[in-house]
């Protein structure tokens, strides 16, 4: 069952709880997992993920990408306030 969020891609979002929690920047929303309930963010909850050596890239490499995070860990960003809200701000036209 798919549960409605508040949140989509492309809002501005900021780290309410978690490592990143102190950074005052609005962060994108690139990613919404409906069925988990999690959001994925530009820069934040970053894993390093070791590739395997291949004949193009004999070496292998370790490779930084985000993870997702929990839904409730984010607040939505109103840009005309300038502080995390809990509702939708409204939508300038």
């Amino acid at each position: 069952m798919k549960s409605k969020l508040k949140i989509k891609k492309g809002d501005q979002v900021v780290v309410i709880a978690g490592n990143s929690k102190n950074t005052t920047e609005p962060k994108t929303v690139l990613a919404v997992f409906r069925e988990d309930r999690r959001v994925l963010l530009e820069g934040v909850n970053l894993r390093t993920k070791h590739k395997k050596a291949t004949q193009e890239n004999p070496k292998g490499e370790r490779v930084q990408e985000e993870c997702p995070i929990h839904v409730s860990n984010v607040m939505l960003w109103d840009p005309s306030q300038n502080k995390a809200v809990r509702k939708r701000p409204a939508q300038e036209n």
